[in-house]
């Protein structure tokens, strides 16, 4: 089968890979039918993200169920799904209080996309992916929703609810501020946060694009670099990228017992001005 890799040099080309099989009664075999882009993907293909090749790319996808092992009892051949990036078997302790990127089934970081750091899961821009858990991992695609929007629920739509809702959800109408950078994330952040019914949402980012994007979406965007602080904010997400000023500038936009959210991967210890807390 071909699978799309960025190789040990620093290229993406299509390689020809074997086909996976079914390892046992609880598994499945998918057909990709649309990938996305994950924030994190053009930084591992750039190399500025620290994960070696190869990796056979791609991790946020909506697929077709091509095989289930004999067990699978949640879908059936040819259903629409979308596939969790992360592998969790959904029945350990874990797994059943909500840890599913921590499950105990399976080493650490098991994840597609990531090459050898999550296990060697393959990736999502491939004809065939293998899922280990199909009942728990599967997630049956709803009637007349496109495929296209839901490629991104395997990772970044639930970063974004993740920042935003459960907050709001215990303390209503709280003023928001996020900081942008990353990419989608902190605009699917934003997007909940105004379905929420918060105060004020602000969006700061330098990109013309995304700051069309958050005003589409009901923030107020603001342009421009990361400053010391933004203002006070019950809520503020940090989703800046590589920019060693991001949480700090987070941190010190926060009210007296304001929370905040980081939806970055931060490749170095970042400032924290620990004292002006």
């Amino acid at each position: 089968m071909r699978s799309l890799l960025r190789t040990d040099s620093g290229t993406v080309e299509w390689t020809d890979l074997p086909e996976p099989h079914l390892g046992g009664p609880l598994e499945a075999i998918v057909r990709p039918l649309v990938v996305t882009l994950c924030d994190v993907d053009r930084p591992i293909v750039q190399g500025r993200f620290p994960v070696p090749g190869p990796i056979a790319l791609g991790h946020e996808f909506a697929a077709e169920v091509s095989e289930i092992g004999a067990a699978v009892r949640s879908v059936r051949r040819g259903d629409r799904v979308v596939v969790p990036f992360q592998i969790s078997c959904g029945v350990c302790d874990r797994c059943r209080s909500g840890l599913t990127a921590h499950g105990r089934a399976v080493p650490p970081r098991s994840q597609y996309g990531v090459g050898a750091v999550g296990g060697d899961q393959g990736g999502a821009s491939s004809d065939l992916v293998r899922v280990p858990f199909a009942d728990a991992m599967l997630m049956p695609v709803p009637t007349g929703v496109p495929l296209e929007a839901l490629a991104c629920a395997s990772d970044n739509l639930g970063d974004g609810w993740r920042a935003a809702v459960p907050e709001l959800s215990r303390r209503p109408g709280a003023d928001v501020l996020i900081l942008g950078g990353i990419g989608s994330v902190p605009l699917y952040a934003a997007g909940f946060a105004r379905a929420c019914a918060a105060g004020r949402v602000d969006y700061l980012d330098v990109d013309a694009t995304r700051l069309a994007v958050a005003e589409r979406l009901g923030a107020r965007a603001l342009d421009g670099p990361i400053p010391e602080r933004v203002g006070e904010y019950d809520l503020v997400v940090d989703g800046t990228l590589l920019d060693p000023n991001g949480l700090a500038c987070a941190l010190r936009s926060l009210r007296p017992a304001g929370l905040c959210f980081g939806i970055t991967i931060y490749l170095r210890d970042p400032h924290i001005p620990y004292f002006e807390l």
